[in-house]
């Protein structure tokens, strides 16, 4: 039985553990795999293994012990850049912890790999007004490798094609709803779903299953970026929706 194995990798996350350290990997091939990083400070591990490196990773398995060490990691890009502005880390660790938290993008393991490795490369160079539109093209493509994403394209409840001013109203059991179809669903009494205006709809169309380096070139106004993160953070369970 072979004991080592190679992985295209990217490290998420690193955390003491005793003496050494608890690594969290995002592999092409296996997804989520957690190892523990051996050496002491002038180790050349302790360097490599560090967030958001990635490379050709070596994994040495114990089955007795079912246990699983760092042998070695060949890092082929190491973005200094998200380290030079506390917006792009920050951003770089809520994506991190996305992909954590949803086990690794739900058995799509090498699409996963692709959209956190671009977005994490794209976020290298944004400005500090940048990343939150980044961060939320990101979440809005994860959520369509987890199969959680709404069509913009037609109501949920009535299959209609909303006018492109029509403005659409998101309710987690119904998904996102025409005017009409919200009216029946709430009442006659106010909307409580989130909005989603027209501005936002045509930006998050603009970055669906595009490279997430095409935020660049999408402007977006901070009240259409404010509806589409809450959606965004609403299809994904996360705080804020």
């Amino acid at each position: 039985m072979t004991r080592t194995a190679s992985y295209q990798a990217l490290v998420l996350r690193v955390r003491p553990s005793g003496e050494h350290r608890e690594a969290e990997f995002l592999s092409s091939e296996e997804g989520i795999i957690r190892a523990t990083v051996f050496g002491g400070p002038k180790s050349h591990l302790r360097s490599h293994v560090a967030p958001f490196h990635s490379g050709t990773l070596w994994i040495y398995r114990d089955p007795v012990k079912d246990t699983r060490r760092v042998n070695d990691f060949d890092v082929v890009s190491w973005r200094p850049g998200l380290r030079e502005l506390y917006e792009r880390a920050g951003t770089a660790s809520a994506i991190a912890g996305l992909v954590l938290e949803s086990r690794g993008g739900g058995g799509a393991f090498a699409q996963a790999s692709e959209l956190v490795r671009e977005s994490l490369d794209a976020l290298e160079s944004a400005d500090e007004a940048c990343c939150p539109r980044l961060l939320v093209s990101f979440m809005w493509n994860w959520a369509g490798l987890l199969g959680q994403k709404p069509s913009l394209e037609r109501c949920s409840s009535c299959a209609c094609e909303p006018r492109g001013d029509e403005v659409l109203w998101f309710i987690r059991e119904e998904g996102l709803l025409c005017d009409n179809c919200i009216r029946r669903a709430l009442g006659q009494g106010g909307y409580t779903g989130l909005m989603l205006g027209p501005g936002a709809r045509r930006w998050l169309r603009a970055v669906e299953g595009r490279p997430p380096a095409c935020v660049f070139r999408t402007s977006l106004d901070a009240p259409s970026l404010a509806e589409a993160e809450a959606l965004v953070r609403a299809l994904l369970g996360l705080p804020g929706a």
